[in-house]
């Protein structure tokens, strides 16, 4: 059976990027509709001409309402406020997300998890299958390394990207706390300026770096006294992501109501 996938932003980096993901996906996978802002020049486009892909006879539509009926699973990568829409839009057709949008504050979070309840729902902070692994070894290395040692993170991205630290530092940051029992909303310190004091061992650092075309970095370190422990993924193309997006796409319609993320989707 066919999964008919919808995708939003599609004019946008990683827009083409899923769009063009799909197309590698296998015949298991199908673009049903692609979707931009009403006032796009690009509406109507084809959307595999605007990947650059080749024509696929999928045009770009300016609403996710009027293409709702024609998918089974939507993909968005957008910002917060359109995202919270689709959202919306898709808990009141029954169909199942694939959310890839950071930086949501606390009403907008409400408001996901509130149409968890009534669809499947896939989000995550990245969706590329090194980083999840890396989720993975996180949770090792802080069961061994455990108090002994201070714990910082540093991630890095282009200078587009408008939320700071990066969606995947806090998972990383979170993953760290859970295992040693903290709350990081209370042991994350971001960034240092001036007499600070004495470094506290039950803080975790954050560090944030903006600049050029990097995809995404980030590192984690263990330090201790005498050695350093560090936990590092790099991305080179966002097709990683797109790759791991799509694969929970594929995975996700038919799934009970509930909020699921990538970890669920590899069996990690």
């Amino acid at each position: 059976m066919t999964t008919r996938i919808g995708i939003t932003g599609a004019a946008g980096r990683m827009g083409k990027t899923l769009i063009e993901a799909v197309s590698l996906a296998g015949d298991e996978l199908q673009l049903a509709a692609a979707i931009e802002r009403p006032e796009s020049s690009l509406v109507g486009a084809d959307a595999g001409e605007l990947a650059g892909i080749g024509k696929i006879d999928v045009a770009v539509s300016a609403s996710l309402e009027d293409v709702i009926g024609n998918i089974d699973v939507l993909i968005d990568f957008t910002i917060p406020a359109a995202t919270v829409a689709n959202v919306q839009v898709c808990a009141a057709a029954g169909t199942a997300i694939v959310i890839g949008t950071t930086g949501f504050d606390d009403a907008q979070q409400a408001v996901i998890d509130d149409a968890a309840t009534k669809i499947p729902l896939c989000k995550a902070t990245n969706f590329s299958t090194g980083v999840n692994l890396c989720f993975k070894l996180l949770e090792v290395a802080t069961q061994v390394l455990g108090n002994d040692v201070d714990i910082e993170i540093v991630e890095a991205h282009h200078r587009h990207k408008i939320d700071a630290p990066s969606g995947t530092a806090l998972s990383m940051g979170e993953v760290v706390a859970d295992t040693l029992g903290r709350d990081l909303k209370q042991v994350a310190v971001y960034g240092r300026e001036g007499q600070t004091g004495a470094r506290e061992r039950d803080t975790i650092g954050f560090a944030t770096v903006r600049g050029g075309d990097v995809v995404g970095d980030h590192t984690v370190s263990f330090m201790a006294d005498g050695e350093r422990v560090e936990i590092t993924h790099k991305a080179s193309s966002r097709m990683s992501f797109g790759r791991g997006a799509v694969r929970a796409a594929g995975w996700l319609p038919g799934k009970a109501p509930g909020f699921y993320d990538m970890r669920d989707v590899l069996g990690l």
